[in-house]
């Protein structure tokens, strides 16, 4: 029987949750609609229990929830422009989905909920860093969708008992993140299109900063999240990030010593929904989950170039 349920499990944070998971011989169930995720995605995690479902279908997060007593909620439309473009599919997919979860999750007697936030719903406010106490003031569609999944959750934890913990990502990247989508993460995009060749794009003047945050670091703090102290952490939410920032002109200097890409990127009219800056403090996960980065971002960098290099992302 699985402990845990990883959902969006064929997504790059889902994925490499459930590989960590299984390397350390737990039992996993993953779940996916492969509406973004990628069977490719689930080459090696075969010894994980794996189910097709749609989570804004209460039924499957029903399956889905059976006997698990941890769940990790990855599964969502992560992209700001394509809410933009689709605000009722990102509701659905988000809002809809999450509620269905924590429902299931409660019915099931899930302990815990490991939901995975955003660090879209500051917006745009210029304070640096984020924190915690800060006002909400999401600016896209899929900044409010991922606030309400967070106040689910610890409405969930207030009213019901259920185990929830909340860990704002910021701008997550790695290895096994789509390349090839309009809509795919902005590093992603660079390393395929430098590594061959191609010139990116940059919107807006390229001086805009982004918390970048290598994967493994998010999946120390899931882990991390899971097995925390309930009375410490349980209703808690918390920033999941680097606490570094970098423009996307000097990241882009980074990926073409790391790439050989000899050209220079070109520059678009900025994207609606799109943050100027983007900073974390992240003390308070350090206090409540002991966490701290565990792989820096030119490290991170240079370890997801290298996995694109050698055909990683390619179906």
């Amino acid at each position: 029987m699985a402990r845990y349920l990883v959902t969006g499990v064929a997504g790059f944070i889902g994925r490499s949750i459930a590989a960590a998971l299984l390397a350390r011989g737990e039992g996993v169930r993953g779940v996916d609609n492969f509406l973004t995720g990628k069977r490719v995605n689930l080459v090696g995690l075969e010894a994980m229990e794996f189910m097709e479902g749609d989570l804004s279908d209460p039924a499957a997060c029903a399956r889905a929830c059976a006997g698990v007593e941890i769940v990790f909620h990855e599964a969502a439309l992560a992209s700001v422009p394509r809410s933009v473009a689709d605000p009722v599919g990102t509701n659905v997919n988000c809002v809809d989905a999450t509620l269905n979860l924590l429902v299931a999750a409660r019915a099931a007697g899930v302990r815990r909920v490991v939901y995975a936030g955003s660090s879209s719903v500051y917006g745009d406010a210029p304070t640096l860093p984020k924190h915690e106490e800060m006002l909400p003031n999401p600016i896209s569609p899929y900044a409010v969708a991922k606030l309400a999944g967070e106040h689910y959750t610890r409405a969930f934890a207030r009213v019901y008992g259920l185990e929830t913990v909340v860990l704002r990502y910021f701008n997550v990247f790695g290895p096994y993140q789509d390349p090839t989508s309009h809509y795919s993460g902005v590093l992603a995009i660079f390393c395929r299109k430098m590594l061959a060749g191609e010139q990116p794009t940059i919107y807006g003047d390229g001086e805009q900063s982004r918390d970048f945050t290598y994967i493994d670091n998010v999946v120390h703090a899931n882990l991390l999240a899971a097995a925390a102290p309930a009375e410490k952490v349980s209703g808690q939410m918390m920033n999941t990030a680097m606490g570094t920032r970098i423009t996307l002109n000097e990241t882009f200097e980074i990926l073409r010593e790391l790439t050989g890409f000899s050209g220079k990127p070109a520059y678009a009219e900025g994207r609606a929904g799109d943050i100027r800056d983007s900073l974390a403090d992240i003390r308070l996960a350090g206090e409540l989950l002991g966490y701290a980065p565990i792989a820096g971002f030119r490290e991170g960098l240079r370890r997801t170039v290298e996995w694109y290099r050698t055909g990683g992302g390619v179906e």
